[in-house]
This record gives structure tokens, C-alpha cells and sequence, in this order.
């Protein structure tokens, strides 16, 4: 049994249009502590299908298990980082923010403050554990973000970009980071990008989608020891190889 399996999902909406398919007949399996990067042009349908396997959207048909049960809804089987530096809570300070999950599962104070201060030492924040969002910069916020969704232990870590909106060199510190904190807690991880260079720096195995509607087009091992250099012969050869399943689409090799 695969700890995740996409099982042909398809989403269709309205829009003022006329009805649009988002994403058709997508099928993947992911094998436990695997690092799975989704990548395709803008409006592919990759953010769409995170959402799906998320529970924040459902499929027009198709299902998505995880550990042989359908996702029916969001669970605190799955954690999630988003772009948006707003998704934390302006009013809990970065501990605040971390502890919020396990309070909804009721942990009690000391234990959940004592798990909360293990996970911002993992992202390297625990001198700023009484600090505010506002007072955080981009890189920090999504730290704590991190943080926050590895807290109530998921079983799957997703992201969505969360790295898009930071300048290039907070962006690559944040690879690395994410890198390590993957390599510690084994966690099983599905990240939605457009950028190829990112795409392989982090993943195992690239899933490529394709535009209008998004569809699985192909499935890429990224076949690089750990850690990765992304200056290196076999890493930019790897990145062409990537780009060639693209087909010419215009994502960047790096943003």
C-alpha cells in the first residue's frame, strides 16, 4: 500500500466563460519520506491539485488516498504551507503560531509549548520564539510556517510555492533549509513550483503537468546524492533534462 495515491482526478468549475476543466485524469503514487515536486507553467492546475490532495477542494471525479483512506475533507493528517506570508496569525507570536495545531488537538500547554520550541529550533528560530509576525522578515515567517505544519506531527507536508515571493538569495537559504529539515524528519512532501532549478535541488521525483487542462505529462527521478550543487555539471544537466519534459513551456531555470 502507497502512503499517498492520486487516483484519476479530474476537477472541472464554472467560470463566467463556461465550465473549465482545472485538471484531468492526474494518476501518481508516492512511496513513504519521499520529496515529490510538482512543477508546470502557470495555470497548469498544480496548485489546484495540491489543494485537491489537501481536502480543501473536491474532485469532479477521482480520488485521493492517503495510507489506504480517501481524503474526504482536510486532516490533521496533513500539514500545509502556503505562499502567502499571511497565513500566520498576526496576534500569536511565533510560538503562539507553532502551538496552534496542537491546541485544536487538545495537547496540553506544557507539552505543546515544549513540541512547539523543539520545531523552531529545527528551523533555526528559537531566539525569535516571542516574536510577532510583523517583526519577522519573508524568510522567517515561512519558518515559522514550516514549523507550525510539522508541530501536530502530519503524516504529509504540503507546500504550495512557499518560497516564491522571497528575494533569490533568502529563496535559496530556504532550500537548504527545507532540505535539512526534510532530511531530519523524513517527512513525506509534495511541493508545488515553477521553478525547474528548485524542482531539482529538492525532489526525488518530478511530476511535469501540462497547460489547459493540467495533466500528468510525465515523471522525472531526480537521480543526485545529497546535498545537492546546484553550480555543478550533473545538476545543470539534470535541470536540462527537466526543461526537455517542459516542452518549451517559458518556467525559468531559476527565478
Amino acid at each position: 500500500m502507497l502512503p499517498i495515491e492520486v487516483r484519476d482526478v479530474s476537477l472541472e468549475y464554472d467560470t463566467p466563460a463556461g465550465r473549465v476543466q482545472g485538471v484531468k485524469g492526474a494518476s501518481f503514487g508516492m512511496q513513504a519520506s519521499e520529496f515529490l515536486c510538482i512543477v508546470g507553467p502557470s495555470g497548469c492546475g498544480k496548485s489546484t491539485l495540491l489543494n485537491i490532495i489537501a481536502g480543501f477542494l473536491t474532485p469532479t471525479s477521482g480520488e485521493i488516498r492517503i495510507g489506504g483512506k480517501a481524503v474526504n475533507g482536510h486532516g490533521m493528517d496533513r500539514g500545509v504551507v502556503f505562499q502567502d506570508f499571511a497565513q500566520l496569525f498576526p496576534w500569536r507570536t511565533a510560538l503562539g503560531n507553532v502551538t496552534f495545531g496542537l491546541e485544536m488537538k487538545g495537547v496540553p500547554k506544557a507539552e505543546r509549548e515544549e513540541i512547539a520550541r523543539k520545531q523552531l529550533a529545527l528551523v533555526k528560530l528559537e531566539k525569535f520564539m516571542d516574536a510577532y509576525p510583523h517583526h519577522l522578515s519573508g524568510g522567517m515567517q515561512q519558518r515559522v510556517a514550516i514549523a507550525r505544519a510539522l508541530a501536530y506531527d502530519p503524516a504529509v507536508l504540503l507546500m504550495d510555492e512557499p518560497f516564491a515571493a522571497l528575494d533569490a538569495m533568502t529563496r535559496d537559504d530556504m532550500q537548504r533549509l527545507l532540505a535539512d529539515v526534510w532530511h531530519k524528519t523524513r517527512k513525506t512532501v509534495i511541493y508545488v513550483t515553477h521553478n525547474v532549478a528548485e524542482a531539482v535541488y529538492l525532489a526525488d521525483r518530478v511530476i511535469v503537468m501540462t497547460p489547459h487542462p493540467g495533466q500528468v505529462k510525465a515523471e522525472i527521478p531526480i537521480d543526485l546524492p545529497r546535498p545537492r550543487d546546484p553550480l555543478s555539471v550533473e545538476f545543470l544537466d539534470t535541470q536540462k533534462r527537466l526543461l526537455s519534459h517542459l516542452g518549451g513551456t517559458a518556467i525559468p531555470a531559476a527565478a
